[in-house]
């Protein structure tokens, strides 16, 4: 018996259609028109459809369809926005970002850093550590305001890998210690869309969502 091979695209189509109805808000009115249409058709002569009880159906019918094209609206605006981040993500490729992170960055043998601090200390000390965590250096960085520092530090000596040094600031107000958080800049090397918010990927080799993202030199 010689069978016939199935069309997978008339298939395909099928199921996208039948889906297409299934949300689709003008095909869900014109479902419950016919269903209305039905009821009223086959509804108990001594005792009718109610006015109120049709008004409210169709308030409500009104409603869905009302909700269901906000948010095929919305949808298609969150897929322009997310199409607009990343093409303005694109135009910082090449730019530096500072975000979170205890990397020293080394240039002509000087060691720089950033961190904040979430309230004014009368002494800060930052110190920099080697790949094993290793104190190599430190800085007195003396009493410093709650905000944002950076600081310097002479690497000419140091004899390893720089690129592999870290940092760990200490803060204190008296006796009570002060919150720090680590900083470092480094550059954007690509842009994209994670879920769709801009992320930006650095030359750490680091992903970042631009929330993450403290300032932009």
């Amino acid at each position: 018996m010689f069978l016939s091979p199935i069309n997978s695209s008339s298939v395909t189509e099928s199921t996208s259609s039948k889906a297409d109805a299934a949300t689709d808000p003008a095909a869900a009115q014109d479902r419950f028109l016919k269903l209305l249409v039905a009821q009223l058709n086959n509804q108990d002569p001594m005792n009718p459809l109610d006015n109120a009880q049709m008004t409210s159906q169709m308030a409500q019918i009104n409603t869905v369809t009302g909700i269901q094209q906000l948010n095929q609206t919305m949808q298609g605006m969150a897929a322009q926005f997310g199409a607009m981040q990343v093409l303005q993500g694109a135009s910082m490729v090449g730019r530096s970002v500072v975000t979170e992170g205890n990397r020293v960055q080394v240039t002509d043998k000087v060691g720089k850093g950033m961190f904040e601090l979430a309230g004014s200390a009368g002494d800060v000390k930052v110190e920099v550590l080697s790949p094993t965590g290793q104190v190599v250096g430190t800085v007195d960085m003396g009493s410093r305001n709650g905000g944002r520092h950076a600081f310097e530090w002479d690497a000419s000596q140091y004899k390893g890998d720089a690129s592999q040094l870290r940092f760990r600031v200490t803060a204190q107000n008296g006796s009570t210690a002060v919150a720090s958080t680590p900083l470092q800049a480094s550059r954007v090397v690509a842009a994209g869309a994670d879920n769709g918010n801009l992320s930006l990927t650095l030359d750490t080799g680091a992903t970042v969502g631009y929330a993450q993202v403290k300032a932009i030199l």
